[in-house]
Order: C-alpha cells, then sequence, then structure tokens
C-alpha cells in the first residue's frame, strides 16, 4: 500500500491525473464512485476525487475523512469545483488547529 495514489471522477477530469502516473477511475455514478471508494481504500493511501462526486457520496467520504488512511481529497473537475473540497478543507483545518486561519474573509483568499 505504501505510497499508492488514485483519482475516480468522470473521464476528462481524470486524465491529467492518469498522465503523472497516479491510477484514474473513470465514473460517472455515484453509487459507482461509493463501491471503488471503499475497494480503493483497502489499496491505497490518497484518493483523490472530483468534488461533484465527493459531494455526492459524501457520508462515505466523511467516514475516510475522519480515518487517518486513505486520504480522500476532493478536486475539481474539467467543469471547475462546487466548493465541496473547499469546504471540506476548511472544516479539517479548524477541526485540527481550533481556529481558522486559511480563510477569514470566508471566500477561500488567505487571510493575514
Amino acid at each position: 500500500m505504501k505510497g499508492k495514489m488514485a483519482i475516480i471522477g468522470d473521464g476528462d477530469s481524470v486524465l491529467a491525473f492518469k498522465a503523472v502516473g497516479i491510477e484514474a477511475f473513470s465514473v460517472n455514478h455515484p453509487e459507482k464512485a461509493r463501491d471503488l471508494l471503499k475497494k480503493l481504500a483497502k489499496t491505497h493511501q490518497i484518493i483523490f476525487i472530483t468534488d461533484a462526486l465527493a459531494k455526492e457520496i459524501s457520508d462515505t467520504v466523511a467516514h475516510y475523512t475522519a480515518s487517518a488512511y486513505p486520504t480522500v481529497i476532493p478536486v475539481p473537475s474539467k467543469n471547475g469545483s462546487n466548493g465541496y473540497g473547499y469546504e471540506i478543507l476548511k472544516k479539517e483545518m479548524e477541526k485540527a488547529l481550533g481556529v481558522d486561519i486559511l480563510f477569514k474573509d470566508g471566500k477561500g483568499e488567505i487571510g493575514e
């Protein structure tokens, strides 16, 4: 399992990850994404998932967010972000540090 990474998302969105050697899985249906995430969680340490799919299976993503491994990271798709990945990052930073040090203005811009 050492260092294995994968991405789950629509075909066009996963191509760039595949180009840099990350295992890419093209999935468009939320239930298939959920099943694949559970399967990959047994063998991979880092799993990227497009935020559109991640939002649709947020209960499963939250389950893995609560554990040390694998790390599940929502990323924007080729169509851009729906803000779900940003919200998870903000929530996890606040949980880890106890304060909001990164996104003070609430717009995703780093505060001073």
